[in-house]
């Protein structure tokens, strides 16, 4: 059994998993979830802003419409999801344990919700389609959400939407509030990605974290699934079809706030491959104390670069066009150059400007992978 320290973390579940005392959510953030998220930590009189708006949502009435017509979890109510609670908070080391309640819905759904004081909800269809470590997972992931201070993205989503509706008979009001809202779509579905990898980071199992998305998928038929072919259809979903499936892809995508799910399986199995990964349960990993350090510049270059890596290693049709003519572009203006400069002749050069050899195998600068696809609210 996990060794405890807190005797609010006690009567846990037993089986041996790391705990990561002091643990950044900076460790296991999407880069582009991260970028958002340091940014928004270093907004002069951000927690006071952001307070107040969710002074102007639903929030208080949320959490008395679940006290009053849910089943708040304790020792006393649904116990063993009470124990993976504890447990969840004392691995990732959030120290308050947030409220949980399970709601009576048929749909499998899990959520954290609030700025002051997160509360964690989940549906009957869940707890009823998830076997233990499934659901641990899905904790973790909750837990995640929290340890992020992920509420802040739904909370501006839900102002700007009921915003939008308002002013949306003016000119180009609406189009200008929906283009952030995009983004900030796209900033969630990361912050997604991130908190799949909290809840592996809880579990500390990755098979029970592919049976649980593939449960959400396909509902409670475990038998008639394999995580291959599971992922072969992420695989299959991002480099099949033309051009026309991929601008499909991107309409599909916008309005929704989490990534598919196979999409969603497929990232957290790479992750998991990762030296990243490793080094977390390694025991290395950034540490809370150190994030009033954290440089928004970097956390910026790091999601740039992801977005850049994304593009060259797609197998998306449009995705492909777009890098390769990005590409193009650069060989095009290294040629030209070349040409006004008078670098890359070679000692029988007679004025063509051609590149050599040496300049076609040139390494990629940071900066050269900067281009439109590195912005946040690409697809």
């Amino acid at each position: 059994m996990t060794e405890r320290s807190h005797e609010s973390h006690e009567n846990v579940p037993s089986r041996q998993r790391r705990r990561f005392p002091g643990i950044s959510s900076r460790a296991y953030e999407h880069p582009a979830d991260r970028s958002a998220l340091v940014a928004l930590r270093k907004l002069s009189g951000f927690d006071t802003v952001f307070k107040t708006l969710s002074g102007l949502l639903p929030e208080r009435s949320l959490r008395l419409l679940f006290l009053s017509d849910s089943v708040r979890v304790s020792d006393a109510q649904f116990a063993h999801l009470n124990d993976m609670l504890r447990d969840a908070c004392y691995i990732l080391d959030l120290e308050k344990v947030p409220p949980m309640y399970v709601n009576q819905d048929p749909q499998p759904n899990a959520m954290c919700i609030g700025l002051d004081e997160p509360i964690i909800v989940v549906t009957t269809g869940l707890v009823e389609l998830l076997d233990e470590e499934e659901m641990r997972a899905v904790i973790g992931h909750e837990v995640g959400h929290a340890l992020s201070g992920h509420a802040v993205y739904r909370t501006i989503l839900l102002f700007l939407t009921s915003i939008a509706v308002k002013v949306a008979w003016i000119p180009l009001g609406n189009v200008a509030i929906m283009a952030i809202v995009t983004a900030l779509r796209e900033w969630f579905r990361k912050s997604e990605l991130s908190a799949d990898r909290a809840g592996l980071l809880v579990g500390q199992d990755l098979h029970a974290s592919m049976r649980g998305l593939m449960k959400i998928a396909g509902g409670n038929h475990l038998h008639e699934m394999n995580v291959d072919a599971f992922l072969a259809q992420a695989d299959e979903y991002e480099k099949g079809g033309d051009l026309r499936d991929s601008v499909l892809k991107i309409l599909n995508l916008l309005p929704r706030s989490h990534p598919f799910t196979t999409v969603r399986a497929a990232e957290l199995k790479k992750w998991s491959e990762t030296r990243d990964y490793q080094r977390i349960m390694d025991g290395h990993y950034p540490r809370r104390d150190e994030d009033k350090d954290t440089s928004v510049t970097d956390s910026f270059r790091e999601s740039a670069a992801h977005y850049a890596d994304t593009v060259r290693s797609s197998k998306d049709p449009l995705i492909k066009l777009v890098g390769d003519i990005a590409g193009g572009a650069g060989d095009l203006g290294g040629k030209l150059r070349d040409k006004f400069t008078g670098q890359g002749r070679g000692p029988a050069g007679k004025g063509g400007g051609a590149s050599g050899p040496a300049d076609s195998a040139r390494p990629q600068e940071p900066g050269d992978a900067e281009g439109p696809e590195a912005g946040p609210s690409g697809s």
